[in-house]
């Protein structure tokens, strides 16, 4: 494939990326193996996002990726840069389309951050994965925090956070996994990785049959860490800093690295992060 300052679609080209497609590469992958050919960046990211959008629904049809679902979206974010949530104010920090995601200020109040962090203290247990071979959950290398599962509603907080988050993203509470709290201590941080659930995968059947699959994701910062600790998303290199009350939006219309939604936890190199995270599903989740 001949070096380019302009983006293309041709079949060649469009065969190529479809076949990295399905061996599992990232957008990411394809960019540096294009680079490394000679494309200029801007062009081979032009090329990448125009020639598999044209190609996309050809191939999930031929079954070599999963169909796009509806996924929650925060309301107006597009438009304003202030949302009233019920009486709560939150300001539109950053957006991004592809990947989905939207950095929002002022999420949680300091008052409701430290009530978190407090109801969830003295409940910490090490953090567990989904194995999707055997469908249990296991401690890995890649996530070295702490923590602890709430039910839906389960505290009157809960239940003030999980309304606010329904009504950000115009998405059913019962839609959604309880908030998780999470502490990262010094050196802790979780490495890239897709919160949606691998359908290829024999241990995935089970957590698809209780609200379906994952479609998006909300992490509120808590606390701030003294340094690193920022939520990473390697394919589009972008940092989203851990600051309390804040938070992050990204959503995933298919379990497929095609959604760019690869992110991960950086480590914390000084103090402690805090963090609460919601995951949504397509359905209700019990």
């Amino acid at each position: 494939m001949p070096a380019s300052t302009a983006p293309r679609v041709d079949p060649a080209l469009a065969q190529w990326m479809l076949d990295r497609v399905r061996a599992g590469d990232t957008p990411q992958a394809m960019l540096e193996a294009m680079l490394a050919q000679g494309w200029q960046q801007q062009s081979a990211l032009e090329a990448i996002e125009h020639t598999l959008q044209a190609h996309v629904d050809a191939v999930g049809a031929a079954n070599a990726l999963p169909a796009r679902v509806a996924v929650p979206q925060p309301v107006a974010a597009n438009d304003t840069w202030e949302l009233d949530l019920d009486g709560h104010r939150v300001h539109v920090l950053a957006s991004m389309l592809l990947p989905r995601v939207v950095v929002l200020g002022g999420f949680l109040s300091a008052d409701e951050c430290r009530q978190m962090i407090q109801l969830a203290r003295h409940r910490l247990a090490p953090s567990t994965t989904l194995n999707l071979e055997t469908g249990e959950d296991q401690q890995v290398g890649d996530r070295s925090s702490e923590g602890v599962f709430f039910q839906r509603g389960e505290h009157p907080l809960c239940a003030r956070i999980e309304a606010r988050i329904a009504r950000l993203l115009d998405w059913p509470v019962e839609n959604g996994e309880g908030l998780q709290v999470l502490r990262y201590g010094p050196g802790a941080e979780y490495r890239p990785h897709y919160d949606y659930f691998d359908p290829r995968r024999p241990g995935t059947a089970a957590t698809l049959q209780r609200g379906g699959q994952r479609v998006a994701s909300l992490v509120i910062y808590l606390n701030t860490p003294h340094r690193g600790g920022a939520t990473t998303f390697p394919d589009v290199h972008l940092e989203v800093g851990a600051v309390a009350g804040n938070a992050v939006f990204f959503s995933y219309d298919r379990a497929h690295p095609l959604t760019r939604s690869l992110h991960g936890g950086a480590p914390v190199t000084e103090g402690e992060k805090w963090v609460a995270t919601k995951w949504l599903r397509q359905a209700r989740h019990d």
